[in-house]
């Protein structure tokens, strides 16, 4: 007779050696996304040069907001670790509450200096691809935090069954991996304003341009495994 299905564990299938390559690259991968979100965040606030004009605060605020905070907020959830070592899953959780109340801050601070910038410039609004999809982002940022205090506060909004917290927690992680894809987006169509080819060409840009999209990578990898069902297994 047929057992129970299961589902099969990451790296089911390969031999030891293998295996423990396969967690080491993974760690590696985790580890170079937490630099690559901190070192991007630092680049663009220098070459920014913050407190120039109303418009340097802009990218500051944004790198900060999505390409630190959002990333920290997603990986210290990851299985290969995380920076401070963190075990204890209701702490990650109310750090992640964090992160995400820092996004939402900076993000809300970004487009402030952003319209203030425009409004004392007397420059028209919303003229741009990427400013479209800076809209799009926050707007998406702040409908995955209100998904997210629905989790935070389930018996209020009487959602204590159990299947309904998992469906909530499986729609939360997937709107928050399309968050992170649209800010990644956001972030790539920046490269290409007057500002940013200006101030950075040649090889640079292009290594910009990795800087940004690998970090995508480890999170969507990262949300994929945790939470799309794996092949099932039957005996």
């Amino acid at each position: 007779m047929p057992s129970d299905v299961e589902y099969s564990p990451v790296g089911e299938g390969l031999g030891m050696r293998d295996y423990w390559l396969y967690v080491w690259l993974r760690r590696a991968a985790v580890t170079a996304a937490h630099v690559t979100g901190l070192g991007l965040t630092l680049i663009i606030s220098l070459l920014s040069r913050p407190g120039t004009s109303l418009f340097s605060w802009h990218p500051v605020c944004m790198s900060v907001a999505y390409c630190l905070c959002l990333t920290e907020g997603v990986l210290l959830f990851s299985p290969e670790g995380f920076p401070f070592c963190i075990k204890s899953r209701k702490c990650k959780v109310r750090l992640h509450w964090c992160c995400q109340a820092l996004v939402l801050i900076a993000a809300a601070a970004g487009l402030g200096f952003m319209l203030a910038s425009k409004s004392v410039s007397e420059l028209p609004h919303l003229v741009s691809w990427h400013s479209w999809l800076g809209i799009g982002t926050v707007a998406a940022t702040v409908l995955q935090a209100a998904c997210g205090i629905c989790l935070i506060f389930p018996k209020l909004l009487r959602l204590s069954s159990s299947p309904l917290r998992l469906k909530l927690k499986l729609y939360h992680a997937t709107c928050g991996l399309v968050v992170y894809l649209l800010a990644t987006v956001t972030v790539v169509s920046a490269m290409f304003s007057d500002w940013f080819q200006a101030t950075v060409k040649g090889a640079a840009w292009w290594g910009f341009l990795l800087l940004a999209l690998f970090p995508a990578l480890v999170v969507m990898n990262q949300i994929t495994n945790a939470y799309l069902p794996r092949k099932k297994l039957t005996s």
